[in-house]
């Protein structure tokens, strides 16, 4: 279908195809070439980190900083519900035990208002996911860490760019982490970053990700395991030069997400995402719509007749208390998270990708008001 509108396609448009020549010409395109360390830092310096280190994915990273932070058996996280599974994964394997708080409904980011009832005498740490375009209130969390000596896991997978009261996201973690997956602001094909300004936690994840080899001791002799969750040199390249133009993406992702919302702000029936608060604009990662309750379908009813069209979607995640792999663990018996449940059922993403121009999204929008017009 040459007409199709996907939900993203990434933008290659600088440096990517010099400096991977580069990496070819040279052969370095394992994870000791020099383009890791110049990507670390640059990207550390970027989100105003000391410490960057570079893993093969977004997933990774978050069980690297989980460990890194010594939490395992029998320690409380406390999580968003509705994240992808990669949090709740990350926790869980490590044998820690993941407490979930539902969103915000405007936002539907991690409803921080919740998030102290669900701290006990066994909880130690905190993992905020920026959700799609806005950060979590930051501030609220911060302090609650403070007052009951909790860690901050940050997961700014979303947030490449965007910042909160000023100050960039990926910041405020005692460690935080971030996803290039090609969907991402910037993109390495597959790959992820840990930041923190403690030198002892990035040498951690550092040896974590490097199946734990000791520095100046004997090769191949290991004192503890760890992973090869490395990056290469060919991804970092990439990165490096998606970097380069994060600025310019960021400009046409709100350039996109505004010109979404006024063709779509006369629609009723559906939710659109907020354009900002008093703490940040919107970033818009994905352009997020969510089906009011008035609205005879669903949102995989609309999104399959989208496809029809010649639309690509993708929709909410599902909220994690209802995942199937971690309900047979006997984990969320009783919890309920009526907005994360509402919100997964009821929304969906339209194209959001970096390449989309704008009769694409007019495409887009037209579409999707002839059908709520319509009812399908």
């Amino acid at each position: 279908m040459n007409d199709f509108i996907p939900v993203n396609t990434p933008l290659l448009d600088g440096n990517e195809r010099k400096y991977l020549n580069e990496c070819v010409d040279t052969g370095w395109i394992s994870s000791e070439g020099p383009f890791v360390n110049k990507f670390e830092h640059h990207f550390s310096e970027s989100v105003q980190r000391e410490y960057g280190v570079a893993v093969c994915n977004g997933t990774v990273a978050l069980e690297v900083a989980v460990v890194a932070l010594g939490l395992g058996s029998g320690d409380e996280i406390i999580l968003p519900s509705f994240t992808i599974i990669s949090c709740a994964a990350a926790i869980v394997r490590s044998g820690a035990v993941p407490i979930v708080v539902d969103c915000d409904p405007i936002t539907w980011n991690i409803d921080v208002m919740q998030i102290e009832s669900k701290i006990t005498s066994k909880t130690r740490a905190i993992m905020v996911v920026h959700i799609y375009g806005l950060p979590v209130d930051m501030e609220p969390v911060l302090n609650l860490a403070e007052k009951y000596s909790l860690k901050i896991i940050e997961d700014s997978a979303q947030m490449i760019g965007q910042t909160y009261r000023g100050r960039s996201c990926g910041s405020f973690g005692d460690i935080s982490t971030f996803s290039f997956y090609p969907n991402k602001h910037i993109t390495t094909g597959e790959g992820g970053m840990i930041v923190t300004d403690n030198s002892e936690l990035a040498e951690k994840c550092r040896s974590l990700r490097n199946l734990c080899f000791q520095n100046g001791g004997r090769r191949f002799v290991h004192e503890e395991l760890g992973w090869n969750f490395r990056m290469t040199n060919l991804q970092a390249a990439l990165g490096l030069a998606q970097l380069e133009r994060l600025s310019v993406h960021v400009v046409k992702k709100r350039w996109m997400g505004r010109l979404y919302t006024e063709l779509l702000k006369d629609v009723s029936g559906v939710q659109l995402p907020l354009p900002g608060t008093e703490y940040a604009e919107n970033i818009y990662w994905v352009y997020g719509l969510v089906l009011k309750d008035d609205v005879s379908f669903n949102a995989m009813e609309m999104m399959e007749n989208l496809a029809e069209y010649g639309i690509g979607t993708r929709p909410f995640f599902w909220p994690i208390h209802e995942q199937p792999a971690l309900r047979k663990m006997d984990l969320f018996k009783s919890d309920t998270c009526p907005v994360a449940e509402r919100i997964s059922r009821r929304g969906f993403y339209i194209p959001s990708g970096l390449t989309l121009n704008e009769e694409q999204i007019v495409k887009v929008a037209q579409t999707i008001i002839k059908m709520l017009d319509d009812g399908l």
